[in-house]
């Protein structure tokens, strides 16, 4: 499948901006803080940190990996199967969001600031940033939801399939970003568990991606090393996740908020709308469930 000229996507591009001018503002606003919280964090150590995170983010990507070979062998699977193990991966993330990052986050920030109250709203400010970037990488990034069809800025650019790994891309980002928040303190309870859960529902994740693929044209080789490669986000997030957070100790609650409202975004704009747009509420809901539910008993168990 053939990628058009990329400046047919930057006319695009600045065509979406054009229309979208605040969007693009938030989605600034949203990289430039990001930016400022790494650049605080140059001076500080993390070299046992950046290792403990690039090896949970190194994880995700060979989770990825490994749901993806099933592929070689099946070119499809039943959409009822897809959309309860999609739902299975939903909860585990939403687990994940609450338990790993924004209840670890909150207990930070009421530590470092003494208020509960301003120990929530250290969070707030963190899962608002997390919100703004996500809501400006959905508009302005080219890709596709298979519920209501291609989007992003120049999208008219890229086949479906293309539109498609972008959009697997776009939710392993802040996957790998969570993973390397979890350990930019170097508290193993929270980066364990978070790692954990992370590179379990990555496995059903690949795999879908993988016979999305081989459905449109791929070869069964080809399917499975694209699919295998948007895991890749995964080292590539934990490393500015374990950046952003890794500076002053403000950061770090912040940090959690961000990277755990980014997965709370992923999970209801994307996932879940996907679920249920075929008619397997119902499974994709107990798929859910059980996500949760594991992701619950992992927290406690390794936290």
């Amino acid at each position: 499948m053939d990628v058009t000229a990329p400046s047919s996507w930057f006319f695009g591009f600045k065509k979406h901006c054009k229309n979208h001018p605040y969007l693009i503002l938030i989605l600034i606003a949203s990289i430039v803080f990001i930016a400022l919280m790494i650049l605080n964090s140059v001076y500080s150590d993390q070299q046992v940190f950046i290792k403990y995170a690039l090896i949970g983010g190194t994880a995700g990507f060979l989770a990825t990996a490994i749901g993806t070979l099933p592929a070689l062998f099946i070119k499809e699977i039943p959409r009822k199967l897809s959309d309860t193990m999609l739902g299975f991966a939903a909860g585990m993330m939403l687990a994940a969001a609450a338990f790993s990052l924004l209840l670890p986050g909150i207990e930070a920030a009421i530590d470092i600031s003494g208020s509960a109250f301003l120990g929530g709203m250290i969070v707030l400010f963190g899962m608002i940033m997390g919100v703004a970037l996500m809501m400006g990488l959905d508009e302005f990034v080219p890709h596709e939801h298979l519920d209501s069809g291609p989007c992003g800025a120049g999208h008219e650019a890229y086949s479906s399939a293309w539109l498609f790994v972008f959009a697997i891309a776009l939710h392993n980002f802040p996957e790998g970003m969570a993973i390397g928040v979890g350990y930019a303190q170097g508290d193993l309870s929270v980066g364990i568990p978070l790692t954990t859960a992370i590179a379990l529902q990555d496995i059903p994740e690949g795999l879908a991606v993988a016979v999305t693929l081989r459905a449109t044209g791929f070869k069964a080789g080809f399917s499975v090393l694209i699919a295998a490669a948007t895991g890749l986000l995964e080292p590539l997030g934990a490393l500015l996740g374990v950046s952003l957070a890794g500076g002053y100790l403000i950061a770090y609650p912040i940090g959690l908020g961000l990277a755990g409202a980014a997965m709370l975004f992923v999970v209801s704009h994307e996932v879940i709308p996907e679920t249920h747009s075929n008619g397997n509420k119902t499974v994709a809901t107990i798929g859910l469930m059980i996500g949760f539910a594991l992701m619950m008993l992992l927290d406690t168990t390794l936290g």
